[in-house]
């Protein structure tokens, strides 16, 4: 039977990018704008904090210790024994409007992450890739507001939305570089009631795209129709991930910053939510490698 509970009542301005750790079952996220890394564990208890210097676009584990983030001006370290917070480089450095945003590992390792325009109007963004080595490089460009990349289960397709334009891409994606090529839309979202925003890819090869001012995740078949609409609360959802114990709990972010008139109608707007039920399983996330 499916259940929709809160988990955490505490409220995120901006949550986003929740990752389940399978090593630690632990649950990480974070509020872009707090700029805040949160952790609790799969009930929702033993919550940790950590503060950071800059707006917060997305974080992953790595496999040595600590977190790597994206945050407002680039790939950072972050120590989470002492909380210090150490910069890898600058993505786009003398462009103020470029926030780094969404991001995620791939299957080797590599975290993969988007830049947007911080007024959400030009393809200011691009997409970066990290490699172990630390070393930068750029995979596209003209992108308005990054969100959302995920891989199939076998890693040879990156999914990858452009929310301001309403489209999740799909790439070819050379599991042994890194490198990307041959671009298409997967699926639009002009027909549907929000945006594409955070997203993921469960065990059958389906993608799970949380659609943004409508308060619903979409999940896709390998060709990009729609196979499923399940409704939340709220209107203000933001990112999702699979976690639990057997990976078959949906964890969901979302944001108590305003947003039209909604947002005084929302009670539980920038709360974190757990969803039960859904009868279907979520694949590991990896761990960065450099």
């Amino acid at each position: 039977m499916l259940r929709i509970e809160v988990l955490i009542e505490e409220k995120d301005s901006l949550g986003e990018g929740p990752l389940w750790d399978v090593e630690e079952q632990r649950l990480y996220w974070i509020d872009s704008y707090g700029p805040m890394v949160h952790r609790c564990d799969a009930r929702g208890q033993d919550v940790k904090h950590w503060s950071v210097p800059e707006p917060i676009g997305s974080m992953a584990l790595r496999e040595q210790g600590g977190a790597v983030m994206s945050l407002r001006s680039g790939f950072h370290f972050l120590d989470l024994d002492s909380g210090e917070v150490s910069r890898i480089n600058e993505t786009q450095p003398g462009q103020l409007r470029a926030r780094l945003n969404d991001g995620k590992v791939d299957r080797q390792g590599r975290f993969v992450a988007g830049s947007m325009d911080f007024e959400e109007r030009d393809g200011i963004g691009k997409l970066f890739r990290l490699d172990r080595d630390l070393s930068l490089h750029t995979l596209d460009d003209d992108i308005i507001c990054s969100n959302g990349p995920c891989w199939s289960p076998d890693g040879r397709t990156l999914y990858f939305a452009d929310s301001s334009r309403g489209l999740i891409y799909a790439y070819d994606y050379d599991t042994a570089t890194g490198n990307v090529h041959s671009r298409k839309v997967f699926t639009s979202f002009e027909k549907l009631r929000g945006y594409p925003d955070g997203a993921t890819v469960d065990e059958e090869g389906y993608v799970w795209s949380v659609e943004v001012y409508s308060g619903r995740l979409i999940r896709f078949d390998p060709s990009g129709v729609i196979d499923r609409i399940v409704g939340l609360p709220v209107q203000s959802t933001t990112s999702m991930i699979f976690g639990g114990a057997d990976l078959d709990v949906v964890y969901v972010t979302s944001m108590a910053r305003p947003m039209g008139n909604e947002y005084h109608r929302e009670r539980e707007a920038g709360c974190l939510f757990a969803i039960h039920g859904l009868g279907v399983r979520g694949l590991p996330e990896p761990r960065f490698a450099g």
